[in-house]
């Protein structure tokens, strides 16, 4: 049995005085990005490198974000269905994003870099093993069509 659930944004972006989209060089690609039932919004553009404003989070920041937040939140339960108690949990995620001559691109590939510290040094290997199980519970990573690697330490303390 399936349960399904609906999340909703609405993304709102308004064209500054004497600006035109007829010159894709010149326009702003700020906008807001509003969540359903969420009390803030987020500011997003465009990367640097495709004429946006690097102050703002961009597409590829939340994808990349919400990929491993998933992956840190699939990971965290996992640990608790085997009675693993996580002290603290870092990852330095890197993608690769790789752009045509068309203009058209996509993702090739994500390395998550979780270094997850845990209270029992006789589960480290079983802590490091459950990036595999959080990785195909992951909604993010279940909804990728590139490699999700992942290079994992876990440390005790």
């Amino acid at each position: 049995m399936s349960i399904n659930h609906t999340f909703k944004a609405k993304v709102n972006w308004t064209i500054n005085e004497g600006d035109s989209t007829q010159n894709p060089r010149t326009f702003s690609r700020n906008h807001d990005v509003i969540i359903a039932n969420k009390t803030s919004r987020l500011e997003v553009s465009a990367a640097k490198l495709f004429r946006g404003d690097d102050t703002l989070y961009n597409p590829e920041d939340l994808l990349l974000s919400a990929l491993a937040s998933c992956h840190m939140m699939s990971y965290l339960y996992v640990c608790a269905q085997n009675n693993i108690e996580v002290l603290s949990y870092t990852d330095t995620a890197e993608g690769d994003l790789e752009v045509e001559a068309t203009g058209s691109g996509s993702f090739k590939k994500v390395r998550l870099k979780p270094i997850v510290t845990i209270k029992d040094a006789a589960q480290k290997t079983l802590a490091l093993s459950l990036h595999e199980k959080a990785n195909s519970l992951c909604f993010i990573a279940n909804s990728c069509n590139f490699p999700i690697s992942h290079d994992a330490l876990v440390l005790v303390s």
